[in-house]
């Protein structure tokens, strides 16, 4: 079935893909995006330097980052990169102060960063556990924290995009990233209220299933349901995801706040999806 797009796209399709913004809709502004070098991350990325801004690139591992650094700089593209771990909270400050000194300013943060295994929550170590809450909540938290601290210093308004899941309907075999980007959207709710006198927007991207390279964690039949998941019997792309980020963050969402876009194809309305395939008991195969 061709439905126009190629879900899973590389470094050449997001340099050229099509894209309903102006090429200067965030000119000049500043991006820190976390998980920038991931699937979801890089095409952010890509997006966002391609309309104007420049930008910061965190993760892990320093060499990912630098390569996807070179590629968007050999395309005439602003971007610079820091490897950082988000789960802790000391080389977060120092990664923000980073940002300040070299730039002077900072417009919108985009946390991307996580990760999650599938496994049935029965199984679920407390290692395992812990590794998932540490890095989709508490880095969270940790990031968008720094962030709202650097822009109320220094008086500066600011936008924060987190990239969680579809907490509400039909999503099993991930408790643990379920309850720690849930936790993601109360807390994205709260500081909504508490940062709008700093002139600090704070929203929520809940993607639904989005092919990208990290799909080979899941099984080959858990795949294969996938696009059945939703009445628009497909999945997304990471493009998807990375043209809401643009709409929330640029004078498109400037009166928009606390709320958490969906972006699944129709999928919380309709179906349902088990990354570690459906067990007998409910009609699996």
């Amino acid at each position: 079935m061709d439905h126009g797009q190629k879900p899973d796209l590389n470094d050449h399709d997001l340099s050229t893909h099509p894209t309903v913004y102006a090429a200067d809709a965030l000119k000049n502004q500043v991006a820190l995006i976390s998980g920038g070098a991931g699937g979801i991350g890089r095409a952010i990325a890509w997006l966002f330097a391609r309309l104007g801004a420049h930008v910061v690139l965190t993760g892990r591992d320093q060499t990912k980052l630098d390569l996807l650094v070179t590629h968007l700089v050999g395309h005439g593209l602003k971007a610079s990169a820091h490897a950082v771990d988000i789960r802790e909270p000391d080389a977060v400050a120092a990664l923000f102060d980073k940002v300040w000194d070299e730039h002077g300013r900072l417009d919108i943060l985009v946390n991307s960063a996580g990760g999650q295994f599938p496994q049935p929550a029965i199984d679920f170590s407390v290692k395992g556990w812990n590794a998932v809450i540490n890095t989709n909540l508490n880095g969270t938290w940790y990031m968008m924290q720094a962030a709202a601290q650097g822009w109320r210093a220094r008086k500066a308004p600011g936008s924060i995009v987190n990239i969680v899941v579809v907490t509400t309907h039909g999503l099993y075999g991930i408790a643990h990233t379920i309850a720690a980007r849930s936790g993601v959207v109360g807390l994205s709710r709260a500081v909504a209220v508490e940062w709008a006198p700093l002139d600090i927007r704070v929203n929520c991207i809940a993607p639904g299933l989005i092919e990208t390279g990290g799909w080979e964690v899941y099984s080959a039949e858990a795949r294969a349901a996938y696009p059945r998941s939703n009445p628009m019997m497909r999945v997304g792309s990471a493009w998807d995801i990375a043209e809401a980020c643009v709409y929330l963050s640029a004078a498109s969402g400037k009166y928009i706040t606390g709320e958490t876009l969906t972006v699944d194809g129709g999928g919380q309305h309709w179906g349902e999806t088990w990354t570690t395939g459906k067990p007998e008991y409910f009609g699996g195969e």
